[in-house]
């Protein structure tokens, strides 16, 4: 049986200019440094847009691998001023591309939204991250299990490559607040997605799920002895190449 491989996803958000590929430099000299564990794990950096074709060129033969954060949901190109499809962010070289982060469905991205996106990535041959969770009033309610099928069954179809898509659990009252859920409830609801996923969409293919909300190199910690978790999504942490390497080797130690 292969060994699970890991995933720390950094997502720069509105953060970075050309000189900060110095950040990915750093991480990359760790990771070559690694030989203990870098076959243990798979880095990804999302910059912004202006950044991709710049940073995926420089690191097409390396082992940190470029990522888009968002993406319009028409294709191809259209008088769609301001916005970029799956199709021109597939020629900068970039494979990777996150889809229904919080903050964006914050904005008034919805679940029809996210589901055409997904479709038109897979059709681009991308590998998506999809971002799944529950808000602070939907986890008080206790809503949490519904609110995650509803989103997955929304987005997903059984015809779907679900090799293709990597899902990121993160709980929105976690984002930016310090708040992580215990281990106990992670791994809970890390094993219901994997359940669900596998008898919903009819697939003996195991998905991947990462944990997204806080993670540093602190919270990280409470995490290690989960082992159906997949990897992280990293917010904050990722902007600073010492927090995210700290992020690796604590959960490695």
């Amino acid at each position: 049986m292969p060994s699970q491989i890991r995933y720390f996803i950094g997502n720069w958000k509105m953060f970075g200019i050309p000189s900060s590929i110095k950040i990915l430099d750093k991480i990359n000299h760790y990771f070559k440094q690694d030989k203990k564990n870098n076959r243990k794990y798979k880095v990804i950096i999302a910059p912004p847009h202006t950044l991709l074709q710049d940073f995926s060129y420089k690191y097409k033969k390396k082992k940190i691998f470029i990522c888009a954060q968002n993406c319009y949901y028409k294709d191809n190109f259209g008088a769609y001023t301001g916005s970029i499809s799956p199709f021109m962010i597939k020629k900068t070289g970039v494979n990777h591309i996150i889809i229904g982060h919080s903050e964006n469905r914050a904005r008034g991205e919805n679940d029809k939204i996210i589901k055409e996106k997904i479709l038109l990535c897979l059709k681009n041959n991308f590998n998506v991250i999809f971002c799944i969770g529950e808000n602070k009033n939907e986890k008080k309610k206790k809503m949490t299990i519904k609110v995650l099928k509803r989103q997955l069954k929304s987005a997903i179809e059984k015809k779907y490559n679900l090799r293709k898509i990597v899902i990121a659990y993160e709980p929105v009252w976690s984002i930016g607040t310090g708040r992580v859920p215990s281990s106990y409830e992670l791994r809970k609801n890390i094993i219901t997605i994997k359940k669900f996923v596998k008898k919903h969409f009819k697939t003996r293919h195991e998905p991947k799920i990462l944990y997204g909300g806080s993670v540093d190199k602190k919270s990280v910690y409470n995490f290690k002895s989960i082992k159906e978790l997949d990897g992280f999504l990293i917010g904050g942490a990722s902007k600073s190449s010492k927090d995210f390497i700290d992020i690796i080797k604590n959960f490695y130690k």
